[in-house]
């Protein structure tokens, strides 16, 4: 199955980065929609007003986020797999995300939306 990964640097470090993708209010603060994300593993989490649902797989703060991901209309059961990998680079961040597991017509969709709704935004965010 298709694949997406992209790498972004944040001037920020990887504890804060960690904080605004995990914790609800700090994820619905940056992405504009409500979040619920469980701060645990094997907890689910709902965001962008519940368009995006599903578990934590492994969180090792501040490091790493590897999800069970899938957009609210696909069929029942169809997930994918995201990974956020945290690289300490002094004062910033390097986050590696690999999304696998994708439908192959959802590939140019996703991988547009994880730059608009996700990196341009959080940018945005780390700066006020």
């Amino acid at each position: 199955m298709p694949k997406i990964r992209q790498e972004v640097t944040f001037a920020a470090p990887p504890a804060r980065i960690y904080r605004a993708l995990m914790d609800s209010a700090e994820h619905a603060a940056f992405t504009g929609g409500p979040a619920e994300i469980s701060p645990d593993e094997g907890g689910s989490f709902s965001c962008h007003g519940g368009k995006v649902v599903g578990r934590n797989v492994e969180l090792v703060p501040d490091k790493r986020i590897v999800q069970a991901w899938r957009p609210a209309d696909w069929p029942e059961g169809l997930y994918s797999m995201v990974r956020f990998e945290l690289n300490d680079e002094g004062a910033k961040t390097r986050l590696v995300l690999d999304h696998d597991g994708l439908p192959e017509d959802a590939v140019e969709h996703i991988s547009g939306g994880w730059k608009m709704m996700y990196w341009e935004p959080l940018e945005k965010f780390l700066k006020d």
